[in-house]
């Protein structure tokens, strides 16, 4: 069974757990501690949280700034309206909008950004 761990830095780990935890995910305290946070984002699907020292033992070089986008992480969602939800409870947790809405036949998304700037995006597949 293949595993996807997404790396992020964070300034505030606890600051970010609470905005994750707004956002309805739940973190595996086997793989956390005061330095990492394991996001449960699926069955196979995980979001580490690092604070900036933590994940900069795993790089070489300086941390990019999100500002210059670095990576977008999507999600699927299961309705138009989990992607709307989800991106009004990041905005009111702290997050900010990044780009509005699209739809483009059976595809709809949305995204934001989190507490250190991260993108995300949430796209609903209709399926015919």
């Amino acid at each position: 069974m293949r595993m996807i761990f997404v790396n992020l830095p964070v300034e505030d780990l606890e600051a970010s757990k609470g905005f994750f935890g707004e956002l309805g995910f739940e973190f595996n305290p086997e793989f956390s501690d005061d330095t990492a946070a394991c996001m449960v984002v699926d069955d196979n699907i995980f979001a580490m949280l690092l604070v900036e020292e933590k994940f900069k033992g795993f790089i070489n070089g300086e941390i990019a700034d999100p500002a210059t986008t670095e990576a977008i992480t999507a999600l699927s969602a299961d309705s138009r309206e989990q992607v709307d939800e989800t991106i009004e409870k990041a905005i009111a947790a702290g997050g900010k909008p990044w780009k509005p809405t699209v739809e483009e036949g059976p595809m709809y998304g949305g995204s934001f950004q989190d507490l250190d700037g991260h993108v995300w995006e949430l796209v609903y597949m209709e399926q015919g």
